[in-house]
């Protein structure tokens, strides 16, 4: 949870490549100043996540997305079309009459694709009895999601705290809380 100060270097130029999502001040979300906040505002829900993941394993048409997220029809459409006005997905005509669409996943969308995989991870080890989907790598072993200092290249023990610290950047907090 290490702070990179080359974060964003990545996400295309207005204009340039697919939409980005709207960026606004942490200190605008209740509570704490926080990204986690504001990323669960917009992928926060369950059907929300699960389309995601659908639209990552290939699932784009509508029909796949609810019989594979067993999403109620409606509460299904507005999640796809928060997600999209969200700058998450986008969705594009595959038939004129009658209209139909298919989602597609943004950058901003496959840069959620790590956090499906540590949620899938973290849900085999402590609620399943037996893994549902493997992900595994070209060379045959499974993938693990692994924090990483981008300047040293050095993997983050998530267990070890004495090896990385938390520095608020938010005007008047600190870790602990508020500092007034």
């Amino acid at each position: 949870m290490g702070t990179d100060t080359n974060q964003h270097a990545a996400r295309p130029a207005p204009g340039t490549g697919s939409a980005a999502p709207a960026r606004r001040p942490a200190t605008e979300m209740p509570g704490r100043p926080c990204s986690i906040a504001a990323a669960l505002q917009v992928v926060g829900e369950r059907w929300a996540l699960l389309a995601i993941r659908e639209i990552n394993l290939g699932n784009r048409r509508f029909g796949q997305l609810a019989r594979n997220t067993g999403a109620p029809r409606d509460v299904l459409t507005a999640r796809l079309r928060a997600l999209e006005a969200a700058g998450v997905l986008t969705r594009r005509a595959y038939q004129e009459h009658p209209p139909r669409f298919e989602y597609r996943l943004t950058d901003a969308g496959r840069d959620l694709v790590p956090v499906l995989n540590a949620l899938r991870i973290w849900g085999d080890h402590w609620l399943v009895e037996e893994p549902p989907m493997v992900v595994e790598h070209d060379c045959g072993h499974p993938l693990h999601v692994v924090a990483r200092c981008a300047h040293c290249g050095e993997d983050l023990d998530p267990h070890d705290p004495s090896r990385y610290r938390l520095r608020s950047q938010a005007p008047g907090w600190t870790p602990a809380g508020p500092t007034g």
